[in-house]
């Protein structure tokens, strides 16, 4: 049962990272069919609207999940998301692409709080890396998959869309929108009530403003969040900006950057499955936790930096592209720590403690296309954008250096009585 949970799990990440990742590829038809104007600075704040309501629901959502169950929260929230995908896809203006984008990433802010609760109920602590691991790469597979899916979709859909006098990006959003009712079915029937249960979690939690205390006296608890920051602001320029940057550097099409986008992510599942093996197998070789997690996670942020400024000097594209797609693998191949920390870190409060570092993370993905699209308009150099990626995983790095919790920051006992 727990892997028939992991693997459930891990399609719902696949699921969500492609429905999130639905109006990368097509960024520029979506600009000109609403007759968007000023491209980078409007398609950013859309990009980073998305974040932004990811960012903010972050915590409610891992209270509800902890409070209510994962099971009924995830379904509850998958439904709502899918539903404003297909919504999205009515879109008129700048403004409700904007709006409607923005609450498709609130509903969405749910799932990997509720995930990570359902693994720390179910995994024990020798193979929650590894079950983390298989759960990042179910959210690689859906964003190297998403930009391919997208690129080869909208050539295929365009002959029908436009019989159904359809824009073939709205079309494309219906469609991504249909798994996401599919799993939460599948979820319901497939996974008892008895198999997380909802009583116990409740039994372990304690108001919000119980936990303050321990929460903003952390230091461990604000490296968490640091790392995640950087890591994620990092991170979402392959959902977000790296098809464009593609085609603006190196003059490929809309088809083409989808498939080398698709390249790329294959090199961040990689990561993940590995990162999480080896995770694992230190930890039980070794016994030391802080260089089973937190030790190739700085070697992984560190070596991603490398490989990309390094990329950026290589003219042959299909070369430049490999030395990216190592750089992904690096990045998560360490990010999979970031998941494993949390797990283990938050004690009896998991889903509360993952939604506050993901909630930073997700502060730092909203601002990474604002301020990219603003370097490129104010300098007029697109390869900035990568420069910028590998200075934040440097910092990253350093970060996991520093970071070193000696002990769950909530125990059942802190839950009911913190100090």
């Amino acid at each position: 049962m727990r892997y028939l949970i992991l693997g459930l799990l891990c399609l719902m990440a696949g699921i969500a990272y492609i429905q999130r990742a639905a109006i990368s590829v097509p960024t520029e038809l979506i600009a000109a069919d609403l007759k968007i104007t000023n491209f980078e600075k409007s398609m950013g704040w859309v990009q980073s609207a998305w974040y932004f309501g990811y960012a903010l629901l972050q915590v409610p959502a891992g209270r509800m999940a902890d409070l209510y169950g994962s099971r009924r929260t995830l379904v509850m929230l998958c439904s709502l998301w899918s539903a404003v995908t297909l919504l999205t896809g009515f879109s008129t203006g700048w403004y409700s692409l904007m709006f409607l984008w923005f609450l498709m990433g609130a509903f969405q802010a749910g799932a990997f709080p509720s995930a990570a609760s359902a693994i720390s109920q179910t995994f024990q602590e020798s193979e929650r890396a590894k079950a983390s691991g298989i759960l990042a790469a179910g959210m690689a597979v859906g964003g190297a998959v998403a930009p391919m899916l997208a690129g080869r979709s909208l050539s295929v859909l365009e002959p029908l869309a436009s019989s159904l006098k359809l824009y073939p990006w709205q079309l494309l959003l219906f469609l991504f929108s249909l798994p996401g009712f599919l799993w939460s079915g599948l979820f319901l029937m497939a996974v008892p009530p008895s198999t997380l249960p909802v009583i116990a979690q409740r039994r372990k939690s304690s108001s919000l403003k119980q936990m303050l205390p321990l929460i903003l006296s952390s230091t461990p608890l604000a490296l968490l969040c640091a790392q995640q920051f950087l890591r994620a602001a990092g991170m979402v320029f392959f959902l977000t900006w790296f098809p464009v940057f593609l085609q603006k550097t190196r003059g490929i099409d809309i088809k083409q950057s989808a498939d080398l986008t698709s390249l790329a992510g294959i090199g961040g599942v990689l990561g993940s499955l590995t990162g999480g093996i080896v995770s694992d197998w230190l930890l039980k070789k070794t016994g030391n936790r802080r260089l089973s997690r937190q030790g190739i996670a700085v070697v992984g942020m560190a070596m991603c930096s490398a490989l990309i400024v390094t990329s950026a000097f290589v003219s042959n594209v299909h070369i430049s592209i490999a030395l990216i797609s190592m750089g992904a693998f690096c990045a998560t191949f360490g990010g999979v720590s970031g998941y494993t920390v949390a797990i283990e870190f938050g004690g009896s409060q998991v889903a509360t403690v993952f939604s506050l570092m993901n909630m930073c993370g997700n502060f730092g993905a909203m601002l990474f296309p604002i301020t990219a699209a603003w370097m490129v308009t104010r300098f007029g150099n697109w390869n900035l954008m990568l420069y910028f990626f590998a200075g934040i995983m440097a910092i990253d790095a350093i970060c996991w250096a520093a970071l070193n919790p000696r002990k769950p920051l909530f125990s059942e006992s802190e839950a009911k009585h913190p100090q």
